[in-house]
């Protein structure tokens, strides 16, 4: 996207998903660049039901994979028609909770600190 101002990235939580990628991958100057115009947000390490890339993967291989597919030739054109009928649907994910909600409903997920650890432990039932 040569002409965008920023590019709003969305990453799992891979290693090797930060910007130091782009310092190995480009001169200096140039990464130093790019990381300028990336706004980088990860999802979180124990959520990848979160990640709308993996939800789509998780239903292309229910839908489509999930059975023997004799060739490469046959891959290609049951992987086209998939997508055909995928995009004809138009299908969203339409999130039904705030940040705040998830917090307490995805709590689960997020760490938790000894200091938390020990204000819950001294919480009155």
């Amino acid at each position: 996207y040569p002409h965008a101002l920023k590019v709003k990235l969305v990453c799992d939580n891979l290693n090797t998903h930060n910007i130091a990628s782009l310092y190995e991958a480009f001169p200096a100057d140039e990464a130093h660049r790019l990381a300028r115009r990336l706004e980088i947000y990860h999802t979180p390490r124990n959520g990848s039901w979160l990640n709308v890339a993996e939800i789509e993967l998780s239903i292309l291989t229910k839908q489509c994979l999930a059975r023997r597919i004799s060739s490469p030739e046959k891959l290609e054109k049951k992987l086209k028609a998939w997508e055909q009928e995928r995009n004809k649907t138009a299908s969203q994910v339409i999130w039904h909770f705030s940040t705040p909600d998830a917090r307490v409903k995805l709590k689960h997920l997020y760490p938790v600190f000894e200091e938390e650890e020990m204000a819950d432990s001294n919480a009155p039932n």
